[in-house]
C-alpha cells in the first residue's frame, strides 16, 4: 500500500488532504505506468481534436476518464461515445437519461463534440484540450484519482483495505449541493456514506435501488457536508468505522454497478424491466 509508513489511515488522510495534488504529483513521477501515460496525453493531447481521436487513442482515453473517477468504464466503447458525443442537455441523452452526475459532468465537459454541433469524427475549433489550464488540472486529477487507487491496495497480511483512497476521493469530490441521488451515482461517494451509516457495503449492494435509497434517506444527514469542515470530519469518521469494522478489497464496480448489476442474471434488473442477455443492458437501460 502506498503512503507513508508508519503513519494511521487517518493520520495519512489528513496530511495528504492539506495538498493532495502535491503528494500525487510525486507519487505519478514513481509510479512508471502513471507517469507514462501522463507524459503520453500530454505530447499527444494537441493532436485530439474529435472524440474518435481519443478514443483511438488509450493512453489518452485512459488519463482522461481516470480524471473523472471514471476508470471502469474505458472498455465500455459504445457508452463512452456516447457520454463523448451526444449533447448532455438532450433529454434523450444517454448522460442525461441515466441520472449519474459524474457521466453528466464529463458529458459537459466534451460538450464541443457532441454529434449536434459536430460529427464524432470531425474537429471541433474548440477542443477541451486546447486550453492549458484545463489539461493541467486533467492532469492533476489523473495522477491524483491514481494516487488514491494505490493508497486503497489491500493489507498483504489482513486482506483489508485502509480507506484513505476514498476518504480521499471523497474529501475532493463531494460538495453541499449534491443530492442523495447525486451521491448514490458515485459508488466512492456511495461506499463512504454507507459505511458510516453503518452498513455493510457487501450486504447493502446486494439490495434494490429503491431499498437502499429508502435505508440511506432515513441515515443520511445532508447538512453533514454543507462545508469542508464537515465533509473533513464526515471522511475521518468514514476511516474510523473501518478501524471497528474492517473492510476487504471487494469487486470492481462495472458502468451498471450504481443500478445493482455487472450484467449476469439479477432481480435488480426487474426495477427496470430488464433481463440479462445478449442484448447490450446498456443499450436497454438507455437506448
Amino acid at each position: 500500500m502506498s503512503g507513508i509508513s508508519g503513519l494511521s489511515p487517518v493520520a495519512t488522510y489528513i496530511l495528504d488532504e492539506k495538498d493532495e495534488a502535491k503528494a500525487a504529483t510525486t507519487y505519478a513521477k514513481t509510479d512508471a505506468t502513471v507517469s507514462n501515460y501522463v507524459t503520453s496525453f500530454e505530447n499527444d493531447a494537441s493532436t485530439i481534436t474529435s472524440a474518435s481521436a481519443l478514443m483511438k487513442n488509450y493512453k489518452a482515453l485512459a488519463v482522461v476518464l481516470g480524471a473523472y473517477g471514471l476508470s471502469s468504464i474505458q472498455g465500455e466503447t459504445a457508452l463512452v461515445k456516447d457520454l463523448l458525443t451526444q449533447d448532455p442537455t438532450s433529454s434523450t441523452s444517454v448522460a442525461a437519461k441515466s441520472g449519474n452526475a459524474t457521466w453528466l459532468k464529463f458529458a459537459k465537459a466534451f460538450a464541443a463534440w457532441n454529434e449536434t454541433s459536430s460529427s464524432a469524427s470531425s474537429t471541433s475549433s474548440s477542443t477541451p484540450f486546447s486550453d492549458p489550464t484545463e489539461l493541467e488540472s486533467t492532469v492533476s486529477s489523473y495522477e491524483m484519482s491514481q494516487y488514491e487507487t494505490s493508497l486503497e491496495s489491500s493489507d498483504s497480511t489482513t486482506g483489508t483495505v485502509s480507506g484513505v483512497g476514498y476518504a480521499l476521493y471523497f474529501s475532493r469530490v463531494m460538495s453541499g449541493s449534491m443530492t442523495l441521488n447525486d451521491i448514490m451515482s458515485d459508488s466512492k461517494l456511495l461506499k463512504v456514506v454507507e459505511t458510516v451509516s453503518g452498513f455493510n457495503p457487501t450486504e447493502f449492494g446486494a439490495l434494490d435501488y429503491d431499498e437502499q435509497k429508502r435505508l440511506l434517506t432515513k441515515s443520511v444527514d445532508l447538512s453533514d457536508f454543507s462545508s469542508s469542515e464537515k465533509i473533513q470530519q464526515y471522511a475521518e469518521r468514514y476511516l474510523g468505522m473501518l478501524q471497528i469494522t474492517p473492510q476487504t478489497v471487494t469487486k470492481t464496480n462495472t458502468v451498471l454497478s450504481l443500478y445493482g448489476s455487472d450484467g449476469s442474471t439479477d432481480p435488480a434488473l426487474s426495477l427496470f424491466g430488464l433481463s440479462s442477455g445478449s442484448t447490450s443492458l446498456v443499450s436497454q437501460l438507455f437506448g
